[in-house]
């Protein structure tokens, strides 16, 4: 970014000490009147103003009629609702009272044509000269869950986590917080980038790199200009933290779309594609894959290698694991000697003596934990993936749910079978918190039956329950890829 702007802007972004909204309206349907809801709504905890032309309150706050009312060194960020044609006067006024970053959600800049392009280039110039950091313009918000901050104008606020989201889509970016809030996996810090006429995704990904809060980096791009220097600065960002990019516009049709979109400029999607692998970023080819990609490297370690097991209380679900496995960068782990023989003493002689570990029903009370440990502890296995978890709960929720309960002794096994679900999880957690390993476990009961123990727990744990084996795999696939990159260069 070729800007007077440093980190302590971007600190100003997402940490500000206080936020101006400009064009607060007392009307619901407003987008000034939607922001400042949603920064008094979610707990901000810094000084709040607002402008309004005619004065008056809105949601509690006494609205000032000029920036120039508000008390100089009190709002490090303005958040901007007004007309495209009155912004460059408001950010000379910013400035004169200290804002240090302004994030613009009007429209009418460089996706609206020629005259929207000349009003764009206007803005930033004088957020260059101003020396203020300037996010957008065209779109919907930020958030950062440090600061309790819900700047955008539209939902959802995503729990607190480790990653850090930049989007040129805003949709995009809400899509994404849509899945942080589903699985429970949080956001640190995220951004829809809008016309990014400023301040580019890489911008953010480089921030993110020396970001506490933030452990991933995740974008949604739509095209690149630079490409050569695009990739010189992920590759440096790639070497600290993770980096995981999903690109819209790799067909033709798609580049159509995201010309008239953000204005960007297409790429081409084979060269996209060696870049991200030289850099060390991993690329997901789809919004699910690549929010799922970011949730394991927030909260898995990485795997010392690509030898990975699978933990199964019933043989179909292995078979089509171990397909996956097959099929990726990762290697079906052959059981040793030493293993077998570990699990023998858990397991009766039906279960599959093999990788995958199929305990064929064989489970009680304690098989799950214990095997899932030997498995994990042991030398020549570097990741496992658990399947299976929930079924007990989901036979113990058609027993509560039925005209027989509580009698019959099934509000004893209900409660049972829900605190084993539950442990089972947390177990699995554990695992791999103690070994350094990653343990992923995997149900379609994630999204079928949320709120099952067994997948419940997973979320509690803080970290991603797997709607399948198959994505379980593909995300493991690229924690290895990564971590495999950051081998070869250490």
């Amino acid at each position: 970014m070729s800007s007077p702007v440093d980190s302590a802007h971007f600190r100003a972004l997402f940490d500000p000490r206080g936020v101006i909204v400009a064009g607060a309206s007392a009307h619901p349907g407003k987008f000034g009147f939607v922001a400042l809801h949603n920064i008094l709504r979610c707990g901000y905890g810094g000084k709040v103003f607002a402008t309004n032309l005619e004065g008056g309150s809105v949601l509690g706050i006494d609205t000032v009629r000029s920036v120039e009312e508000v008390p100089a060194g009190q709002a490090d960020l303005v958040f901007v609702c007004t007309p495209a044609p009155a912004n460059v006067a408001l950010l000379k006024a910013c400035a004169a009272r200290g804002v240090r970053a302004a994030f613009v959600t009007s429209a009418g800049y460089g996706e609206a044509g020629p005259a929207g392009e000349d009003a764009q280039r206007e803005l930033v110039a004088a957020a260059n000269d101003l020396g203020v950091l300037l996010a957008g313009p065209n779109g919907q918000g930020l958030v950062s869950t440090p600061a309790c901050l819900c700047a955008q104008i539209v939902g959802p606020y995503p729990p607190a986590g480790r990653i850090g989201l930049a989007s040129q889509s805003g949709n995009l970016a809400s899509a994404l917080m849509n899945m942080s809030v589903l699985s429970g996996v949080g956001i640190s810090r995220a951004i829809s980038a809008g016309n990014a006429a400023m301040a580019s995704v890489a911008d953010y990904l480089e921030w993110f790199a020396e970001d506490e809060q933030t452990t991933v980096g995740l974008a949604y791009v739509e095209g690149i200009e630079d490409g050569r220097g695009f990739f010189d600065r992920m590759r440096e960002v790639a070497k600290r933290k993770p980096v995981v990019l999903v690109k819209g516009g790799s067909t033709a049709g798609g580049q159509r779309a995201a010309a008239s979109h953000t204005g960007a400029l297409a790429t081409d999607d084979r060269v996209f594609e060696g870049a991200c692998r030289q850099a060390g970023v991993t690329r997901a080819l789809g919004i699910e894959e690549a929010f799922e990609a970011a949730a394991t490297f927030a909260t898995q370690p990485l795997p010392r290698g690509p030898n990975t097991a699978v933990v199964t209380t019933a043989g179909g679900w292995g078979v089509i694991t171990a397909d996956a496995i097959v099929r990726s960068e990762l290697r079906l782990a052959p059981l040793s000697d030493d293993l077998r023989a570990a699990i023998d003493e858990k397991l009766p002689p039906r279960w599959s003596r093999n990788n995958p570990v199929d305990l064929a029903g064989a489970e009680t009370r304690d098989t799950i934990p214990d095997v899932l440990e030997l498995v994990a502890r042991h030398p020549s296995i570097d990741a496992v993936v658990y399947l299976g978890l929930g079924i007990q709960s989901n036979e113990a929720n058609l027993m509560k749910t039925g005209a027989f309960y509580p009698d019959h002794g099934l509000e004893r096994i209900v409660g049972f079978h829900e605190r084993q679900d539950a442990r089972y999880a947390e177990a699995a957690a554990a695992i791999s918190s103690e070994t350094g390993k990653p343990v992923l476990t995997a149900t379609e009961l994630a999204v079928t039956s949320p709120d099952n123990p067994g997948p419940a727990a997973v979320r509690a744990s803080g970290r991603l329950c797997y709607p399948s084996a198959d994505r379980a795999v593909r995300a493991l696939e690229h924690l290895w890829r990564y971590a495999r990159h950051r081998q070869a260069r250490a």
